[in-house]
């Protein structure tokens, strides 16, 4: 009897609460859940395929099923992957972030699962349309894609497998779904596979899977707690930033490598400073992980805040000021060398 009135008590309680809310405030709370902040992390891998092809024309045409890619990956895809994360981490976000949509009662339970039902039938509908519109290889190369994004999505935040739960199967799910196939998608959108796009691929995954290693100072704590096997619980922070670093220098000098190798020698040099300006920074963070690149402070709080976000877990502020020099040096180099590559198929 004392279970099925406190049913009954939640039930109102959760009926009053969405009264109180607004048609705006609903469409607003459904928009936040997709988290459009992560939207444009994949934007810089579908720039680098397409222009690593090519064969894009400036036409109506091309840039609509660019777009058609983009909505695909950013707001649909990874906004699956923001929405299923809340859903399932909903009793967590009632401790860790009570504004959340979910726990803040802006989005029922059922209102967020039709959410994320919604964008992942999206995706997958834009994706097998831009397969069967390519067609061939290039057209599966698409849909399967997106269809491996969605499914590791879901397992990534879902039990049993609920694979974010140890960074040794959550990193490589991040980088596969965010910065590897978006590549391959890109460059398939408009030609066929280019080999130097298969290496940028790659080193972009390496580069997502340092990051991602880093990204998980934020919730060191709740991790240890939660049982969650991150690799700043498992190591420490200052290890966790030499692993990182690491991973990140080797992928700065295979990717000087790579570029002379394909002709490209003003970016080699340009890579080179890069690589010595980042071991400068890291030199300075793993001496003090807390405050040790200060002087990049403004960067995040005055500049780059709204778009990578804020901190209050000192070592994740840190890694935040670096991500900023660092993103800049390795999405500028993606670039130009995309750009390179692009000239070299389209001049024949």
């Amino acid at each position: 009897m004392k279970e099925v009135l406190s049913q009954y008590i939640a039930s109102a309680m959760s009926v009053t609460a969405n009264a109180r809310f607004t048609f705006v405030d609903k469409v607003r709370a459904h928009i936040e859940i997709l988290d459009p902040v992560t939207w444009i992390s994949v934007f810089p891998c579908l720039a680098g395929g397409v222009m690593a092809s090519g064969a894009m024309q400036p036409t109506l045409h091309d840039y609509l099923l660019l777009l058609a890619l983009f909505l695909m990956f950013g707001p649909l895809g990874t906004g699956f992957s923001q929405s299923i994360n809340d859903y399932f981490d909903l009793e967590l976000d009632r401790v860790n972030e009570p504004t959340r949509p979910i726990p803040s009662g802006r989005l029922s339970e059922k209102e967020a699962m039709i959410n994320s039902i919604v964008v992942f039938s999206l995706a997958l509908g834009i994706g097998l349309f831009l397969g069967l519109y390519i067609g061939g290889t290039r057209g599966l190369i698409i849909t399967s894609s997106i269809s491996a994004a969605l499914v590791l999505s879901y397992i990534y935040s879902a039990p049993p497998l609920k694979l974010k739960k140890n960074i040794l199967t959550s990193a490589p799910a991040v980088g596969f779904s965010y910065s590897f196939i978006t590549w391959f998608s890109a460059n398939a959108l408009f030609s066929e596979i280019r080999p130097e796009v298969v290496w940028m691929a790659g080193l972009n995954f390496f580069m997502a899977i340092a990051l991602i290693i880093l990204n998980d100072f934020k919730s060191a704590k709740g991790d240890e707690e939660g049982g969650l096997k991150s690799l700043t619980v498992m190591i420490g922070a200052k290890n966790t930033f030499l692993v990182s670093f690491f991973i990140i220098d080797m992928i700065f000098i295979v990717f000087a490598w790579l570029e002379y190798s394909w002709g490209l020698y003003p970016l080699v040099f340009f890579m080179i400073g890069g690589l010595l300006l980042n071991i400068f920074f890291q030199w300075k963070l793993y001496s003090d992980p807390k405050g040790g690149i200060s002087f990049l402070k403004a960067t995040v709080e005055d500049g780059f805040g709204n778009a990578i976000g804020q901190s209050d877990v000192a070592e994740h502020k840190a890694f935040l000021q670096f991500q900023v020099a660092n993103n800049i040096l390795f999405l500028v180099n993606n670039l130009m060398a995309a750009g390179a590559i692009g000239l070299k198929y389209l001049n024949g």
